[in-house]
């Protein structure tokens, strides 16, 4: 991935990045809320998600992916249309974008798995681009991902997000993304109280992703800089996986999925986004670099799990994020199929064939602590799912 620099013009307007909160101190009766969870059969949580997930997420998500597929194939810029038919090659996280639904209400479901859908595909598709040459990768990059904030905002005229790529002719198939997912947003009865919550979490991404330099576009230290400013003292946090939090799209789809339900409050995406970021999205995103090791160091990039002092480390602070991700759930509405969407994305990076690694062992060892025997189980699904994949020739990263 590549990214821009420490104070671009549009990250003062934009990268509004919120102190790294700890969401865990503001949530009341803690001890309710786990008892509450205890009693909860976590495997009828897990079966009913897996149903739902199966039986009406799923072919959505399907359908979805077959319209966009379409339209990138009738881009007429060659390496466009290659990167954007690479990117909705990687089903497994905008698939996971979608499980997010299983918090949406039935009669809102379908408006929210195409708004999770089309902004995890819009994610995809401008990393990719902004790994592209370009005579300014930092600009480019930041350029680029404010395609994002116009995802959310269903009133915003369209930027040239192309400006500082040497390509441009992809045929409005990025408009149409974006255009997606607000007419889908708008449609949402909670979307207006969540909005600028929902905004400032992609802002965070705009931030990262224009920071995250590779070693020979001048490596991290604008990053290193930023998430240090990220990070309140006393809370914890190494500079990297406050900046790893900032990256993850989790909680955008947490707040995407909670604005299917009416009365949602400004208060509780505000609970909503301080559990997903920096915890639950820094866990996400150093998996995710945990998979992507050895293709970052083929691209000179440096990977943020690579920041930790050897494996025993690694897998003791992965622990700790799965722990306090846990913690600040437990009090969220539907606390058990935010905890069946951790496990689930912990399963999917860990299941995947570059974790077949001792290091990769120890981090799963460490989740298992904490988030019990259905990690192990999900780990083993989703290994059966990538085995299929293969079979089948399609392609499940």
């Amino acid at each position: 991935m590549t990214a821009g620099g420490p104070m671009s013009a549009s990250m003062q307007t934009n990268g509004h990045v919120a102190p790294a909160a700890d969401a865990s101190n503001r949530l009341p009766s803690r001890e309710a809320c786990r008892s509450s969870l205890a009693h909860v059969d976590l495997a009828a949580v897990f079966a009913s998600a897996a149903a739902r997930h199966l039986l009406l997420i799923a072919p959505q998500v399907r359908r979805e992916l077959a319209w966009w597929r379409a339209g990138a194939a009738e881009i007429t810029d060659a390496s466009l249309r290659r990167q954007a038919l690479k990117s909705l090659g990687k089903h497994g996280n905008i698939e996971g974008a979608a499980l997010f639904a299983i918090l949406a209400p039935a009669a809102r479901r379908r408006q929210a798995v195409r708004a999770l859908v089309a902004f995890q595909t819009a994610y995809n598709y401008l990393d990719a681009l902004s790994e592209l040459p370009s005579e300014d990768p930092r600009a480019n990059a930041d350029q680029l991902h404010q395609a994002l904030l116009t995802a959310l905002h269903p009133d915003a005229q369209h930027a040239d997000y192309y400006a500082h790529n040497p390509h441009g002719a992809d045929g409005g198939y990025l408009h149409s993304i974006l255009d997606a997912c607000r007419t889908a947003l708008a449609g949402l009865p909670s979307f207006p109280a969540l909005a600028p919550t929902l905004r400032a979490a992609a802002a965070r991404i705009v931030d990262f992703q224009t920071l995250n330099l590779t070693e020979q576009q001048g490596g991290h230290a604008a990053l290193e800089r930023w998430a240090h400013e990220a990070t309140p003292s006393g809370n914890g946090l190494a500079w990297w996986e406050t900046a790893a939090g900032a990256g993850s799209s989790l909680s955008v789809h947490a707040l995407i999925a909670a604005a299917a339900s009416a009365r949602v409050d400004a208060a509780d995406a505000r609970a909503i986004d301080e559990a997903y970021y920096p915890w639950a999205g820094g866990l996400h995103s150093l998996l995710d670099s945990l998979v992507d090791r050895e293709e970052d160091r083929a691209h000179g990039q440096r990977s943020l799990v690579g920041y930790y002092r050897d494996t025993g480390d690694a897998a003791t602070r992965l622990g700790v994020l799965a722990k306090r991700t846990a913690r600040v759930t437990e009090c969220l509405p539907q606390a058990h199929a935010h905890r069946v969407i951790l496990t689930a994305m912990c399963s999917y990076y860990l299941s995947a064939p570059q974790c077949h690694t001792p290091e990769a062992r120890a981090i799963s060892r460490s989740l298992t602590n904490v988030l019990g025997a259905p990690l192990n189980v999900a780990i083993s699904v989703f290994g059966a799912r990538r085995r299929v994949s293969v079979l089948t020739g399609e392609a499940y990263t």
